[in-house]
């Protein structure tokens, strides 16, 4: 056996890395260049923030147009005025309607207004128990007028234990009307009517 071993292959020369035409050498002091994936992520994080700071300006901005459109949309209250004060029209005296006293008082010439006046029934009605008296007025004065006949039903010991009101239109001299006075509640049996006043109203 031969010790003869054929020589090694001749060493492929390498290509060298050469800088572009015109670039200053590297200084060996120089920090080493940033991966290509990391000068990206800095980009976009950058980006976001100054994107977030614009739109946060925005919003201020935003509020701080409303508030001031706001405050001048509230109105102050009209300062006081020293003029006197008038009314605004001139209103026409009120004309109070006459009292039921004033129109039970006699009016004009004639006799009493209670002679005018006869109970002709007094009774209680059998189903609810309630008073009523039916009244003939014939009208003696010399004129037109209308009647106000105050009514009042007293029991068996003269207590009063109800009242009721008639009234009429308008009755001729010499002429008779015949009108109702009910009462109000259930009484007892035997109550009694008695007229309490009388209004004639000249008309």
């Amino acid at each position: 056996m031969s010790d003869y071993f054929p020589p090694p292959p001749p060493e492929q020369p390498q290509p060298e890395h050469r800088d572009p035409v015109g670039a200053s050498p590297p200084s060996p002091w120089a920090a080493p260049a940033a991966p290509p994936g990391r000068q990206r992520t800095g980009l976009i994080v950058t980006l976001a923030v100054g994107g977030g700071l614009v739109v946060a300006g925005a919003m201020v901005a935003l509020v701080h147009s409303l508030m001031d459109s706001v405050s001048d949309s509230i109105a102050l209250p009209p300062e006081r005025s020293d003029a006197p004060y008038s009314e605004p029209y001139d209103e026409e005296p009120f004309a109070e309607e006459p009292s039921y006293e004033e129109l039970a008082e006699p009016d004009g010439p004639g006799p009493p207004a209670e002679g005018d006046v006869t109970v002709t029934k007094c009774t209680r009605d059998s189903l609810i128990g309630w008073p009523h008296a039916d009244l003939r007025i014939v009208n003696r004065s010399g004129s037109p007028a209308a009647y106000i006949v105050s009514i009042t039903f007293v029991d068996a010991d003269g207590a009063v234990v109800s009242d009721g009101v008639a009234t009429t239109e308008e009755v001729a001299p010499g002429a008779s009307v015949e009108v109702r006075a009910q009462g109000a509640g259930e009484v007892a049996a035997g109550t009694k009517c008695r007229i309490a006043e009388v209004g004639r109203h000249a008309l």
